[in-house]
C-alpha cells in the first residue's frame, strides 16, 4: 500500500488497460496522471504520432480543447473577486456588440424571424452556458442557424484557432446573429466560454493569454500551457488525430509542425484553444481541489471555488436542455465546469468536478477522495462514450486501496 492509498498492483492493471488501447490502435499514445494525498503517479505509453519514433513522455504537449473552459472560468472569477466583473451584471457595458439581443422565435425557423430578448446576457449566463446560444448536435445544414453561423465564420465545432478572426471582429460577427433561446432558458454548450474570453480581455485590458499567463499559469508553474506552441517546443507536441467516419482509421486532424497551434492565433479561444501537459494541468486541478491555493500561491478564495463547483442549473433548465441522453440525470454544470450530482458508475462521485477535451483529454478532481486524475491522448472522441475515457476513469477508482 502506498502513502496515497493507491494500490501498486491496481495501478499496474491501469497501465495494462491503457497499453492495451495503444496496442489496438485506439490512440498512438497516452499519458495518465493520478494524484492522491500528496502522491502522484504518471505513466507515458506509446508514441506521439502514428508510425512515428518519438515516445510519449511526461512533458508531451497536447491540445486540451474543452479543458480550456475551466481555465477561462477561473480567469473570470479572478476578475469577479476583484470587482471588475459581477456575476449578475449585464455584459453590455463591456460588450456593446451584444446589447439589445434578438432571439429566434423558433429554433428551427428563420434567423430573421425574431423577438427581443427578455433581458440582457449576464456574466453568470456565460459561465453557466445559459446565454441562449451554443453548440447543438445535428448534421450540417439541418437548421438555418447553422448556415448563418458558418457564414459568420465564428467557429462552433472542433477547435481550429488559426481560422478565427481577432477578438473584436469575432464578437462583432457574433453580435450579428440572433440568440437561439432566451437568456436563462436553456443550457447550451461551448459558446459562452468564447464570449467570456473576450469579456475578460475587455475587463482586464490584456489579451486572454497574457491575463491567464500572469494570473494563473506563472503562479502555478504551468510552463507549457498556452494558446500556441513555440518552435522550440514543437518536438514535444503530439500530432492530433481523428477517426475516419467511414473506416474508423486514424487520420491527421492537426500536425505538430505547421498546424493550427504552431503559431500564435489572432483569437484566443476561451472554449478550446489551450495546449498543456499532464503536470501543468495537474497543478491547476490541485489548485481547485485545495480551494484556490497552490503552495504559497492563492489564485481564488475557497468560497469562490466552492461556488464554481456547485450545481447552478435549475431542474427546469436541465429538463429542457440537451447534451446527450441522460447526461443531466447524474451531472450538471457549475461556473465553467461540470459537477457530478449522483453516483451512477464506479467512477462518478457526487461532488467530483472537472471537464473533458474532445481532442482526447480528461480531468476531474474529487474532494471526497482527495484525488486528481488526468488523461492525455491525441485521438479525438466523445468523452462520456469513448472506451479509452471510460476505461481510464474506471481504472483510476479501482486503484483506490483504503
Amino acid at each position: 500500500m502506498t502513502t496515497g492509498n493507491l494500490s501498486k498492483a491496481r495501478l499496474a492493471r491501469m497501465h495494462d488497460t491503457m497499453a492495451g488501447h495503444v496496442a489496438r490502435g485506439t490512440a498512438p499514445g497516452v499519458v495518465t496522471l493520478v494524484s492522491r494525498r500528496g502522491e502522484t503517479h504518471v505513466d507515458a505509453i506509446g508514441l506521439t504520432e502514428v508510425d512515428g519514433r518519438t515516445p510519449m513522455a511526461r512533458d508531451t504537449i497536447f491540445r486540451i480543447s474543452s479543458m480550456t473552459k475551466p481555465v477561462t472560468a477561473v480567469a473570470a472569477m479572478i476578475l469577479v473577486e476583484e470587482c471588475q466583473l459581477r456575476l449578475d451584471d449585464p455584459v453590455d457595458t463591456l460588450l456593446p456588440e451584444l446589447a439589445d439581443r434578438q432571439v429566434m422565435k423558433r429554433f428551427d425557423g428563420s434567423v430573421t424571424d425574431t423577438e427581443p430578448a427578455n433581458r440582457p446576457i449576464s456574466v453568470r449566463d456565460l459561465l453557466t452556458f445559459q446565454l441562449g446560444f451554443g453548440v447543438f448536435f445535428a448534421p450540417p445544414g439541418s437548421y438555418p442557424i447553422q448556415d448563418a453561423i458558418a457564414e459568420a465564420g465564428i467557429g462552433n465545432g472542433p477547435p481550429r484557432p488559426a481560422e478565427l478572426p481577432g477578438p473584436n471582429e469575432w464578437i462583432r460577427r457574433f453580435g450579428t446573429l440572433p440568440l437561439m433561446h432566451q437568456p436563462g432558458e436553456r443550457w447550451m454548450y461551448n459558446t459562452g466560454s468564447d464570449v467570456l474570453g473576450v469579456l475578460i480581455e475587455r475587463a482586464s485590458g490584456q489579451s486572454l493569454e497574457t491575463f491567464c499567463r500572469r494570473r494563473i499559469f506563472e503562479p502555478l508553474g504551468m510552463r507549457d500551457t498556452a494558446f500556441s506552441v513555440p518552435a522550440g517546443k514543437l518536438g514535444r507536441f503530439a500530432t492530433s488525430y481523428e477517426p475516419d467516419p467511414d473506416t474508423g482509421a486514424l487520420r491527421v486532424y492537426d500536425p505538430a509542425a505547421g498546424g493550427q497551434w504552431a503559431s500564435p492565433p489572432a483569437f484566443h479561444s476561451g472554449s478550446g484553444g489551450l495546449v498543456s501537459t499532464v503536470d501543468d494541468f495537474a497543478a491547476f486541478g490541485q489548485m481547485m481541489l485545495a480551494g484556490g491555493r497552490y503552495g504559497d500561491e492563492r489564485i481564488l478564495s475557497r468560497t469562490t471555488v466552492q461556488a464554481m463547483v456547485t450545481d447552478h442549473l435549475t431542474p427546469r433548465v436541465k429538463e429542457e436542455s440537451g447534451f446527450y441522453p441522460g447526461y443531466f440525470d447524474s451531472r450538471s454544470w457549475g461556473l465553467g465546469l461540470a459537477v457530478v450530482t449522483r453516483r451512477d458508475s464506479t467512477s462518478a462521485v457526487p461532488g467530483q468536478f472537472g471537464w473533458d477535451g474532445g481532442l482526447g483529454t480528461s480531468w476531474y478532481s474529487d474532494p471526497r477522495e482527495d484525488l486528481t486524475a488526468i488523461l492525455m491522448t491525441q485521438r479525438s472522441g466523445f468523452p462520456q462514450l469513448s472506451e479509452i475515457y471510460l476505461d481510464f476513469w474506471t481504472s483510476v477508482y479501482q486503484a483506490l486501496d483504503d
